[in-house]
C-alpha cells in the first residue's frame, strides 16, 4: 500500500525523513565504532574491521532502497561526521580513537569503505539509466544510426 499517494507535498516529507533517519544511522554506526573500535581478536582489529563490514553494508543497502546515489552518500556523511569529530582531540589533551593499528583500521577502512559504496551505487545507477554513449562510440544495439537496419 503506498501511503504516499493523495497528498502532493508528503512524498518529499517522507522521503526527507527517510534521508534523516538514514544520517542519523550513520551517525550512530560512527558514535558506537569510535568507543568500541579497539576491540581485538589477538593480533586482529577485529572490531574495526567489522565496524568497517557493517557500513559498507549499510551504505550499499541504503543505495539500493532509495535507488539513488544520495541513499549511499548520506550514511556515510553522518559515519564521517561522528568518527572525524570523535577522533579530534580536545582541550584537555584525550583522544577517543587513538594513532594505534585499530583507529587507523576503523578510520581509513571506514572511509574506503564508504567510498566503495558510493562508487558502487553510482555505477548501478549509471546501468540503470541506460546514460547514452559517448560521441564517436558505437550504438550500444547492433543497429546502424543512420538506418535502423543491423550491421553487414
Amino acid at each position: 500500500m503506498n501511503v504516499t499517494t493523495g497528498k502532493p507535498g508528503r512524498q518529499a516529507f517522507v522521503t526527507g525523513g527517510v534521508y534523516g533517519v538514514l544520517f542519523l544511522l550513520g551517525a550512530v554506526e560512527g558514535a558506537i565504532g569510535s568507543f568500541q573500535y579497539s576491540r581485538m581478536a589477538g593480533p586482529v582489529p577485529l572490531a574495526a574491521l567489522a565496524f568497517c563490514a557493517v557500513l559498507l553494508l549499510t551504505c550499499l543497502l541504503a543505495g539500493w532502497a532509495m535507488r539513488a546515489v544520495s541513499g549511499a552518500l548520506v550514511p556515510a556523511i553522518g559515519w564521517i561526521v561522528a568518527s572525524f569529530v570523535l577522533s579530534m582531540p580536545v582541550s584537555n589533551g584525550s583522544v577517543i580513537i587513538t594513532a594505534s593499528a585499530p583507529g587507523e583500521w576503523y578510520l581509513y577502512g571506514g572511509t574506503i569503505s564508504a567510498v566503495i559504496a558510493v562508487a558502487a551505487s553510482f555505477g548501478r545507477w549509471i546501468r540503470a539509466t541506460g546514460a547514452p554513449p559517448q560521441s564517436g562510440a558505437p550504438p550500444k544495439t547492433g543497429a546502424s544510426p543512420r538506418t535502423g537496419a543491423p550491421p553487414q
